[in-house]
């Protein structure tokens, strides 16, 4: 009895171990990560061509366009005339309505069709004298003007020639950048330069030159050195004080008057109006910071003396 009880706890041990063995395999202890290859033949490079692109189509994002106002800028004018076409059909539709209708041609204001075409009528009206008035105001395309003078050279004879080589050097770099055709600086109540284009003379044909006592009598020079800044007439013809600057070509289009400290002026005129940007301006307030510096130590010169004399 025994020895059977014995054999039969051996023979569940047996079988409970190969049901181990079966369900709980033996599992490594270091394991290495093994990657397969991928054997998929992908391009290393991608190259992006138009035709690509074409055939795939471009989604990122495009310019928007604004047809209507393209076609408003290239249809001027008949964008401008258009109210007075619709005006008019308005009004030709209503009399038509008037006509054909059984409704008497005296207006009725006890009637609301009489009432509704007198208001139709007003629209119509009102639409055509817009067209007029949008044919008759037209921007004013602004151009340079070639100024009417002599082109002139005057510089002090009496001043050290570093202080000529930056008063041109001044001036060749405005004429140069910017709209300016002429160029006055006057200081300590003396006239050391007029460069550019001048005025002629009508009795002689000769250069106008700088009355120096008259300008600084004047209110354009008076304000401008009373403020101490920089002073823009963008449109001289708007200006009366015009008549106080008659040594410039009598049609300068703008001018800038710059201080040099609380002793001279620059007086410098342009062929454009306005055309002067912000940026020229500050530089030209830089440029007569300068000039102030290097006039300062040598105010006491002369009277003018031609020095080049005057090329027409």
């Amino acid at each position: 009895m025994y020895l059977s009880l014995t054999l039969e706890k051996a023979k569940k041990k047996f079988i409970s171990m190969e049901a181990g063995t079966i369900f709980y395999p033996t599992i490594p202890w270091n394991l290495k990560p093994s990657f397969s290859r991928n054997t998929c033949n992908f391009p290393r490079f991608i190259r992006a061509s138009a035709n690509l692109q074409s055939q795939r189509g471009y989604k990122g994002p495009k310019p928007s366009k604004d047809w209507v106002a393209d076609w408003v800028t290239n249809n001027d004018d008949t964008v401008r005339s258009l109210p007075i076409y619709v005006g008019g059909v308005s009004l030709l539709a209503v009399l038509f309505n008037r006509t054909v209708s059984d409704i008497a041609p005296v207006a009725d204001a006890s009637s609301s069709q009489s009432r509704a075409d007198l208001l139709t009528i007003a629209l119509a009206v009102t639409n055509i004298l817009t067209g007029l008035v949008w044919l008759s105001i037209r921007p004013k395309s602004i151009t340079a003007v070639n100024p009417g003078g002599v082109e002139c050279r005057m510089i002090s004879s009496h001043l050290p020639d570093f202080v000529v080589s930056e008063l041109l050097w001044a001036w060749e770099s405005l004429s140069a950048v910017t709209c300016s055709r002429s160029l006055v600086v006057v200081y300590d109540s003396i006239c050391i330069l007029q460069i550019g284009v001048a005025a002629q003379s009508s009795s002689d044909g000769d250069v106008v030159t700088v009355d120096v006592g008259k300008l600084m009598q004047g209110s354009v020079y008076q304000g401008v050195m009373r403020s101490g800044a920089q002073s823009y007439l963008a449109n001289l013809f708007l200006y009366p004080g015009r008549s106080e600057l008659p040594f410039l070509p009598s049609n300068t289009q703008a001018v800038i008057l710059q201080p040099l400290g609380d002793k001279g002026l620059a007086i410098i005129g342009g062929d454009t109006i306005r055309g002067f940007t912000t940026l020229d301006q500050s530089w030209i307030a830089f440029i007569g910071e300068k000039l102030d510096a290097t006039l300062a130590k040598y105010s006491n010169t002369v009277p003018l003396v031609v020095e080049d004399g005057i090329s027409k």
